[in-house]
């Protein structure tokens, strides 16, 4: 599922549409700690989901999605 999946949910939305669900921090919080379970990275969103690496994942999403429309690190 990783190649050919862009965005959150794996849903090949829209660039801005995952601009959008990446500024806002709850749709950032929830759909990248599921996104990046769906992806095999079972850590890295467990720690999203728990609000342990919340902030670190915000940024890096953020820069990712306005860079490549894809979430890209530990995704």
């Amino acid at each position: 599922m990783g190649k050919n999946a862009k965005g959150y949910l794996n849903a090949r939305l829209g660039w801005l549409i995952n601009l959008i669900l990446a500024i806002l921090p709850p749709t950032n919080w929830i759909l990248g700690g599921i996104t990046r379970i769906q992806r095999g990275h079972l850590i890295a969103g467990v720690l999203q989901l728990l609000l342990i690496g919340e902030v670190f994942f915000f940024f890096a999403d953020l820069i990712t999605v306005i860079l490549s429309g894809d979430l890209r690190i530990f995704a």
